[in-house]
């Protein structure tokens, strides 16, 4: 079945076209910092991780996780591998962050690790990587209370180091089972022309057994592969899909295996000499097939007839189909020659046409291409080149200078798609493709949902909700934020995005020290008038510049309704938002 191409719908009353932008607010923000007794576990790249992916992957990772399922409830991992949580329930009556949790192992001593990452599954389960290959699965109980007892109910070690991207907890006929989907980075050794790296999304279900009603075991272990890092990538809540936005696709190629597995499987079918070789000319073709040393012509049998060609060794079937084109079955021939080689000579019916292949579909040959066609297709060719880099500068279509272009100018190659994988087939049935609205960030609405996502759209930004359960219409446009894809384009060292969850303020940080903060159009307590347009103006979208005390990058950022929270190396700042309730 082929996958829908789908689109995304803009609803239009969300949308204003009237908005004037974004004034500059003096206010001060209410900011509280804390300082961190253990600075958080940051891991820096190594020389070998040097691609773009690896910056997008892990470089630019955010270090605070915000738990969606309790309200301004925020985590950190710090060098002593302490699992930090800090809930704030009064800005004024600020406690330090306290310990949930500790690693286990100390994963400090593994040179090749990645940053520890954990997703909150459910408002009692919590899924953990320590950085090092091993998945934990933990069950926290309820963590509105406390004291709250984090218990290991599954820990496995999975190969390479990892993230954990996103996870889901299922109960399905009183089964209860927990779904991950995890990143890793691993270098492709047969990859000559590209990066030498490739993208894995592995989507692991662990599930309770039966029979211990605490033991957990990994029953379903599905691999994605690609060449980007996924902007977004999410299991739908039900476990029956998965949604992926990136930038190139991603393919399935194992299900309920084991990567290294699959990875030796496929090697062979790369490097593997061709099963034949042939050449063509406008009149015939030469098919050359390698056979075992000592072969006779008893050994073989071959059946050519006007449209197909049927060959055989020992009763082995070598090659059989229908032909690209019609042959003079009667006048084709075929020998053995001294260096153990069948050669097969075809004659065309269709003189002067050259076939792209030799049999329809059949991927086992190598075409060898005669040299003196190579050169007579390059002479035919020469009229389109020139050795000087711009020969005639005045004729009327001059070629184009790339300096003279701007940063709006510049396309990409492929742009970036939406694509969602049935969760049983592993198969894709929906695209959208995203053209030139480019992904800004992520953020969790509703924790019983999927995650949101916005795009630019225009000069604005669009959040999307998607609905696995609508197949019809499965991504709803819920907000938009005015002029905020123009705006945050002219931030050139932002690292950070987010939006609080009700849509009231989006925000962004840079690097350093600055945080943005951009409100929605509120009623104005006093009457403006626009002069140009001669109208009274009712509402104004305020933005607010917040600067931090300190000189240490920014880790991590995570938006509430009320707060910001920015993470640095030593210290956990709050920054006081909404005051309404």
């Amino acid at each position: 079945m082929e996958a829908a191409n789908c689109s995304l719908r803009v609803k239009r009353p969300l949308l204003d076209p009237r908005f004037e932008g974004y004034k500059l607010s003096l206010e001060p923000l209410p900011c509280y910092q804390l300082e961190l007794d253990a600075a958080v576990a940051e891991v820096k790249l190594r020389d070998d991780q040097y691609t773009l992916e690896h910056m997008h992957a892990f470089g630019m990772y955010n270090y605070l996780h915000c738990d969606a399922w309790y309200q301004d409830s925020v985590y950190y991992i710090d060098n002593l591998g302490r699992i930090m949580n800090l809930t704030v329930m009064l800005d004024t009556a600020l406690g330090k962050p306290r310990e949930v949790f500790r690693l286990p192992t100390d994963v400090t001593a593994y040179d090749n690790r990645l940053c520890a990452s954990i997703h909150f599954t459910s408002p009692s389960w919590v899924t953990l990587s320590d950085g090092t290959g091993r998945l934990y699965v933990i069950g926290t109980g309820d963590r509105g209370n406390s004291p709250e007892k984090w218990e290991i109910m599954f820990n496995e070690e999975l190969g390479n180091p990892f993230i954990i991207i996103h996870s889901i907890s299922l109960l399905k006929a009183e089964e209860h089972s927990v779904a991950i989907l995890l990143l890793r980075i691993e270098k492709e050794e047969l990859d000559l022309k590209g990066s030498g790296f490739y993208v894995s999304l592995e989507w692991v279900v662990v599930t309770k057994k039966k029979e211990d009603s605490k033991k957990y075991e990994i029953t379903k272990h599905h691999v994605l592969r690609g060449k980007s890092v996924p902007h977004y990538a999410a299991i739908e809540p039900n476990g029956n899909g998965l949604m992926i936005v990136s930038y190139k696709s991603f393919k399935v190629i194992s299900g309920d295996q084991d990567l290294e597995e699959n990875m030796d499987e496929d090697r062979p079918e790369k490097i593997k000499e061709p099963l034949y070789y042939w050449q063509q000319s406008e009149d015939d073709l030469t098919v050359t097939v390698r056979l075992p040393e000592s072969s006779t012509k008893e050994d073989i049998q071959i059946q050519f007839l006007p449209d197909n060609i049927n060959i055989k060794l020992k009763d082995i079937q070598v090659l059989e189909g229908k032909l690209y084109s019609s042959i003079d079955h009667e006048g084709s021939t075929w020998t053995i020659k001294e260096n153990d080689s069948l050669e097969i000579s075809l004659i065309k019916k269709n003189e002067g046409l050259m076939w792209p292949e030799l049999v329809v579909g059949d991927k086992q040959g190598e075409l060898l291409r005669d040299p003196a066609q190579c050169a007579a297709i390059a002479e035919r060719l020469m009229h389109l080149t020139s050795d000087e880099l711009n020969p005639n500068p005045d004729k009327e279509k001059p070629a184009c200078n790339a300096q003279e272009l701007e940063e709006c100018d510049i396309f990409f190659e492929e742009s970036s798609s939406l694509c969602r994988f049935d969760g049983n087939t592993l198969q894709t049935t929906h695209v959208v493709n995203l053209g030139s609205n480019q992904y800004l960030f992520s953020v969790i609405v509703d924790p019983k949902e999927m995650p949101c996502f916005c795009l630019r759209h225009d000069v604005d930004a669009l959040l999307w909700q998607p609905h696995c359960s609508k197949q019809d219409d499965m991504w709803e446009h819920i907000a938009t934020f005015n002029a905020l894809g123009y705006v945050q384009a002219s931030k050139r060292d932002k690292k950070f995005f987010a939006c609080a969850p009700n849509y009231s303020y989006a925000a962004l940080c840079e690097c350093l020290r600055r945080v943005f903060i951009y409100r929605q159009p509120t009623p104005m307590s006093t009457v403006l008038y626009n002069r140009k347009e001669g109208r009274h103006v009712g509402q104004v979208a305020k933005q607010q510049v917040a600067s931090l005390e300190t000189n240490d990058p920014i880790l991590g950022f995570q938006a509430t309704n009320e707060r910001l929270f920015v993470l640095t190396t030593k210290n956990l700042f709050l920054i006081r938002v909404n005051t309404e309730n």
